[in-house]
């Protein structure tokens, strides 16, 4: 294969995938800037590794244990504190636009998480993962997911509950 159609089979992989690892950046970041970093950093790691990456059984799987790491990579860096410097241009969300007041709690919610954990709901309840797929992802036991996101739910519901019931009665 040249190196033309390589980069043209990539071009296409990020063309079907760039939606998806993007709303789980999103989701694992809380903020649309730094996911797209996030999105860039997988998508750059991923065309180095793309011959072989071609070749596995899932390359998306690929991609998102990429995203996984480097956001877990990112977490450990500490380097959460930049801020951007000007007011958002209006960039639009790629979380689908059910309830905005309902989501903003959501991902206020899952801000409060550990990235582990936030990355462990994300993946079994925004990604509709199974938890062995979330477990091979994450490189977990199933019963690490599975204890994890339940204590994570647990400390999401009262946080979600309160917003809910704040915006409901003032």
């Amino acid at each position: 294969m040249t190196r033309d159609e390589q980069a043209e089979e990539f071009a296409t992989f990020v063309r079907e995938t760039g939606t998806q690892l993007h709303r789980a950046a999103l989701l694992l970041t809380g903020d649309r800037q730094l996911a797209e970093d996030l999105t860039q950093t997988t998508y750059a790691k991923v065309f180095a590794s793309w011959r072989r990456v071609s070749r596995a059984d899932s390359p998306l799987a690929y991609a998102r244990t990429t995203l996984l790491n480097s956001f877990l990579s990112h977490r450990r860096l500490r380097r959460s504190s930049e801020l951007p410097a000007g007011p958002d241009l209006g960039h639009e969300s790629s979380v689908p636009a059910d309830d905005p007041t309902t989501r903003l709690d959501l991902l206020d919610a899952l801000a409060t998480l550990p990235p582990l954990d936030r990355a462990i709901v994300a993946l079994r309840y925004w990604e509709d993962r199974s938890v062995a797929d979330t477990a091979r992802d994450l490189d977990l036991t199933e019963s690490v997911v599975r204890t994890r996101s339940r204590r994570a739910l647990q400390r999401l519901r009262p946080l979600v509950a309160a917003e809910l019931t704040e915006r409901n009665h003032p």
